[in-house]
């Protein structure tokens, strides 16, 4: 324990951000640096539990206790290599990540919890600088060739990770540029493109290969990397949207949320050399759907110059404390304002969309919406919702972008083609991670079903290892039991 009463000595502490003013007129990450000493004085906050919840409140099992103490004693490369351990990419964790293992720690019981996401991002930030990010394998070539299906977070993590145990990678993207979600679903005041750029310049240079416009199942044949290739992962992200199949759907101006984030990252990112063609300068905009891809909906619109953000959500408005159904150490189910929600929106909750309203040429005008209640049905304990009587009404909007999830993994192309069996969800069906083929893995949002950064990180580490297992007979990898009851 670096220091027993660091927890007593200083509050919590977050980087600053820009202003609201300021920020909205670019695209740049909305906080501002902090000195080693904030750092440090944070990290002292942590209590080294004899019992480390927080452990099992990260999906990769960070060993949290020890890096904190090694940044509190100056220790830069000591932190630097613990926490790279367990963690492929903390420059992406230290970002977007909602940091499940804060809401485990001990601390949070009566005081807040350690600020275990931004200590992450100095310690990366830090071994970045310092030279310290380099190539890392146990030396040995296996003379194995393994193709990586999708260069998200899950692709890239097994990428890496099987390229530290000595096989061959290459990594089939289908976009122009490599990082998946992590390019073209996150915005870059969340997560600016230069630092994934630099991670895959890193993993360039440890010899992974990183074949880009190659949409596989389509403009490359699968056969053709079945046969150059003694293993194959797919991680290709749960990429089908969740749609609102109710009246007026067709109408010019509605979208779904990926379609508005990815053409505004391409213009952000010089891909486009003219205005996207979803922009919504002076434009009213409703957003549906009430979670992270909603919220970078509405930063995006803010910076874009819309006249008014509206976001709506089915769901009914979270409290601001835990319940006793979301105790500690459990992720909890609060009220959460992001940056986006700061700089301009008006948020509702328990609203239900029943139609899309256009004028004659099919343009959108808006779109009727009614509150609804929520009610337990105590002979299923299920909860239903009921609309409630005379709250119909119309809202005038000229664009609406849907933002209700996702539902599973494309299946025309490569799935279809190979044959590869899917779960009643629609996702890939796995035994640790290999389908139904033994030389065809897959790893993600693909596999588990829509998520987090981290846990495809972390499902990228662990298909590495069973690829590696079934190519090698053993593996070298390290892995992790996790605990999955922690998300719930």
């Amino acid at each position: 324990m670096a220091d027993p009463k660091g927890f007593l000595k200083y509050n919590r502490a977050t980087p600053s951000t820009r202003k609201v003013e300021e920020r909205v007129k670019d695209y740049k990450e909305i906080y501002k640096p902090v000195d080693e000493t904030f750092i440090k004085d944070q990290s002292s906050r942590c209590m080294d539990c004899g019992v480390p919840f927080c452990h099992s409140g990260c999906p990769l099992g960070n060993l949290i206790p020890d890096f904190n103490d090694a940044v509190y004693h100056e220790e830069w490369q000591k932190a630097y290599e613990i926490l790279s351990e367990t963690n492929n990419f903390p420059e992406f964790t230290g970002r977007i990540c909602p940091a499940p293992c804060e809401s485990a720690c001990v601390l949070g019981i009566n005081n807040l919890p350690v600020t275990i996401e931004n200590i992450e991002k100095q310690i990366i930030e830090h071994a970045f600088a310092h030279g310290w990010v380099r190539a890392n394998n146990f030396g040995v070539e296996s003379g194995k060739n393994i193709a990586v299906i999708g260069s998200g977070p899950a692709g890239l993590a097994a990428a890496a990770q099987l390229n530290k145990a000595g096989h061959r990678v290459s990594v089939y993207e289908r976009n122009d540029k490599p990082g998946g979600l992590l390019r073209y679903g996150i915005p870059d005041f969340k997560l600016e493109k230069w630092v994934v750029d630099r991670r895959v310049d890193a993993m360039k240079e440890a010899g992974i290969t990183f074949i880009c416009q190659a949409n596989v199942g389509f403009n490359i044949d699968i056969k053709d990397i079945e046969a150059s290739h003694d293993a194959i992962v797919l991680c290709g992200g749960s990429t089908i949207p969740r749609d609102l199949n109710i009246p007026g759907r067709e109408a010019s101006g509605v979208h779904f949320a990926m379609d508005f984030l990815e053409k505004s990252n391409k213009y952000v990112d010089g891909g486009l050399k003219t205005i996207p063609a979803i922009h919504v300068k002076d434009k009213k905009v409703i957003v549906i759907g009430g979670g992270d891809t909603g919220a970078d909906c509405v930063g995006t619109s803010n910076r874009q110059g819309a006249a008014s953000v509206t976001q709506i959500e089915l769901l009914a408005k979270p409290g601001n404390n835990r319940t006793d159904k979301d105790p500690w150490p459990l992720w909890p189910m609060v009220l959460r304002t992001s940056s986006s929600h700061e700089e301009g929106c008006q948020r509702e909750w328990s609203i239900q969309t029943k139609r899309f309203i256009k004028n004659e040429t099919g343009v959108l005008t808006g779109i009727e919406l009614v509150d609804i209640e929520w009610k337990l049905d105590e002979s299923t304990g299920r909860y239903d919702f009921v609309d409630v009587a005379g709250t119909t009404r119309i809202m005038e909007c000229d664009y609406v972008f849907i933002a209700a999830g996702f539902l599973h993994p494309q299946k025309e192309g490569i799935i279809d083609q190979l044959g590869i069996e899917l779960d009643n969800r629609g996702n890939v069906t796995t035994k640790n991670y290999q389908t139904n083929l033994p030389h065809v893995f897959a790893a993600g949002d693909m596999r588990r079903g829509q998520s987090l950064v981290v846990w495809a990180i972390q499902e990228g580490r662990e298909a590495a290892r069973a690829v590696d297992r079934y190519l090698m007979g053993v593996s070298k990898l390290e892995g992790k039991v996790v605990n999955e009851l922690v998300m719930g």
